[in-house]
């Protein structure tokens, strides 16, 4: 399978990072510094991608493109950039940036051309609808198609074969000269499918597993995200799910949501999923309780799709639109003001470490195993073993009694689970040895022990058979003989079962029951009668995996 599949994204807003100024003065800034220091402390955080946009020149917020072929000056250089992106694939992680391919800026030199030579422009033809019986805001004495009514943003013409190229030769510039990773093409729902399938041809062929993402808002995902177009699409639908399934106590609107996504695109395809961007108020500003963070955080990094985590959010920053400006929810942040060490990120990077470690939670089938307002449980199956993630909303604590959808006879808080170092493994190794050895001549009672216990019940179930020949030879009573030889092997049973488990207990093979750690609520977690048993703390979940 493809990188991106088990990829887990930092998305940078770079523009609001690195406080450039909100309009392009023609002031050159040397940023990626900056940017690199935040790229690490991703890596830091689990995330192996970065989505870094709007990047190329840009007259303001940066989605109205001037120049395709160049960084946005008020962050640096190509060559910046370049030695960036190096430097990323260096640490293991992959570069995605903005494509805004549906429009361009009025600074863009196609534009230019039109508002001086009118009807005798070349580039009359590379956007939509130009009407020189109509004019705009601008006075420039004709009128075009646009994005959202922004007269700032005027749309191109992909029927233009023209157009098309000069896009295509972008993007093969972008990976020839700096090694991109793959683009996430800005306002996909009203691109031209025609162009979208024909630049995933293109793109394929420049550089194998080059990842197309576009951004969907509303629809049938699976028009835009399929085989033939587009690798992902943000996912909208679970975003708005994620935060108004926690203020309504309502988990039955985010499986829901699974369900339905999963109908749509099925298992090949992994939608890109978010709980906050450049575009929405930060999560932690949405929610109404703000201990709902941890399952927020939870459900993105165990449900079925490719998690991003917005820059800042891992901090649990708060952010809201302020007077119809998005500047809010970019703001310009300092990485030495926020502690890597807090809960929040800790929680973040104990993720991002389960789903490098544990192949479910990315490669896994997604089963609902629990659902009620306000608990939910699912797993992630692969091979006969899963990872399950269960969550409480409530505002009191939950006793859970999840069926297992694997056979397993253990469970691992993977919440607590710790790092060990070389040197931790080997001391462990050899206390491990210590102990067996002191311990091998008990064993070998314990072994003798189970062994007569074994006998006992083979005694016993010949007993039974003999029982069952005199029935048949007619001799003795049926409910006598039965009743006897049934209560023999009960017995004999019995001790078998608590002898293997005094005997399981003491070669470390017992059911596995953890405290939890201090950034969730799991008070207890253990396998019984064929159950994931576990109590949780109001408003907490876990991520168990059992095998």
């Amino acid at each position: 399978m493809a990188w991106y599949d088990s990829a887990v994204f930092y998305h940078i807003y770079p523009l609001g990072l690195c406080g450039c100024p909100h309009e392009n003065n023609g002031e050159t800034g040397h940023h990626f510094d900056k940017i690199t220091e935040w790229s690490e402390h991703a890596q830091r955080m689990g995330c192996n991608a970065i989505y870094i946009g709007p990047l190329f020149e840009s007259g303001s917020h940066g989605y109205d493109t001037t120049d395709y072929r160049m960084v946005d000056r008020r962050l640096g250089t190509n060559y910046e950039f370049k030695a960036y992106v190096q430097h990323c694939h260096d640490i293991g992680l992959k570069v995605i940036v903005d494509g805004v391919f549906n429009h361009t800026g009025r600074g863009f030199f196609a534009f230019q051309d039109l508002k001086q030579y009118r009807e005798g422009s070349r580039y009359r033809d590379w956007y939509c609808n130009v009407n020189f019986w109509g004019n705009n805001e601008y006075n420039d004495g004709f009128s075009y198609d646009n994005w959202g009514g922004h007269n700032l943003l005027v749309k191109l013409n992909m029927w233009n074969w023209d157009v098309k190229n000069y896009l295509f030769d972008t993007v093969r510039f972008w990976v020839s000269e700096f090694d991109i990773d793959g683009i996430r093409l800005d306002a996909a729902d009203v691109l031209d499918f025609g162009f979208m399938r024909d630049l995933r041809g293109v793109c394929d062929s420049i550089k194998p597993e080059f990842w197309l993402m576009g951004e969907v808002i509303h629809g049938d995902y699976s028009r835009w995200a399929n085989a033939g177009m587009l690798n992902s699409v943000t996912n909208y639908e679970l975003h708005k799910g994620l935060f108004s399934g926690h203020n309504d106590h309502n988990y039955f609107e985010i499986a829901h949501s699974v369900k339905r996504l999963l109908g749509i695109v099925g298992d090949k395809i992994r939608l890109y999923t978010f709980v906050d961007n450049h575009d929405v108020a930060r999560i932690y500003s949405k929610l109404n309780n703000k201990a709902h963070m941890a399952n927020v955080i939870m459900l993105l990094y165990t449900l079925p799709g490719i998690p991003s985590v917005y820059y800042g959010s891992e901090f649990g920053i708060e952010g809201g639109k302020e007077y119809g400006s998005d500047w809010n929810l970019r703001p310009d942040l300092n990485l030495a003001d926020y502690d890597e060490n807090a809960d929040i990120p800790m929680l973040h990077k104990a993720l991002g470490k389960i789903k490098a470690r544990f192949p479910e939670v990315t490669w896994g089938d997604y089963k609902e195993l629990n659902l009620t307002t306000r608990q939910y449980a699912y797993a992630r199956i692969l091979d006969g073993k899963a990872v399950i993630t269960a969550l409480n909303n409530d505002d009191n604590p939950a006793h859970m009694e999840i069926s297992l959808p694997v056979y397993a006879n253990r469970a691992l808080n993977l919440l607590t689970l710790q790092d060990e170092t070389e040197e931790d493994k080997e001391a462990a190794a050899a206390k491990e040895a210590e102990l067996l050895l002191a311990a091998k001549e008990d064993l070998k009672d314990e072994a003798e022990v189970l062994w007569d216990a074994s006998g006992q019940v083979r005694d016993g179930a010949k007993e039974l058979k003999k029982a069952v020949k005199k029935i048949k030879a007619g001799n003795g009573s049926l409910k006598e003989q039965m009743s006897e030889s049934l209560g023999q092997l009960r017995a004999a049973i019995d001790e078998l079962q608590r002898v293997y488990e005094d005997f399981a207990g003491k070669c470390g093979l017992e059911s596995q029951v953890q405290a939890p750690g201090s950034m969730e609520g799991c008070q207890a977690i253990e396998i019984r009668d064929g159950r994931l048993v576990v109590d949780l703390a109001p408003n907490s979940g876990v991520v168990a995996y059992v095998y």
